[in-house]
């Protein structure tokens, strides 16, 4: 029986750790945080977290390391280049 293509697909701690280059504690605590979504499955019961969430989390990274980027890049630009020498004082 083949399995759905909609069926969530699920990474051990160890394999996400990996990808991400984080210890298998911080991936779980991701889980914890709702950062990841993962569940304890099988018996003995085992942490596995699903694939799709990880895209998700990537994804979200991506975003905040833009937009920290763009704060800094703003934060940095003095007001004197932003608004021109001319601009009124305490108008």
């Amino acid at each position: 029986m083949p399995v759905s293509s909609s069926a969530p697909r699920f990474l051990a701690p160890a394999q996400v750790a990996e990808l991400l280059s984080i210890e298998v504690d911080e991936v779980i605590a991701l889980v914890y945080e709702g950062r990841l979504r993962g569940s304890q499955l099988g018996s003995p019961a085992r942490w596995r977290i699903e694939e799709s969430s990880l895209g998700e989390y990537l994804a979200e990274q991506s975003e905040e390391a833009r937009r920290m980027a763009l704060w800094r890049q703003a934060n940095e630009a003095s007001f004197p280049e932003v608004w021109g020498p001319s601009a009124p004082h305490g108008t």
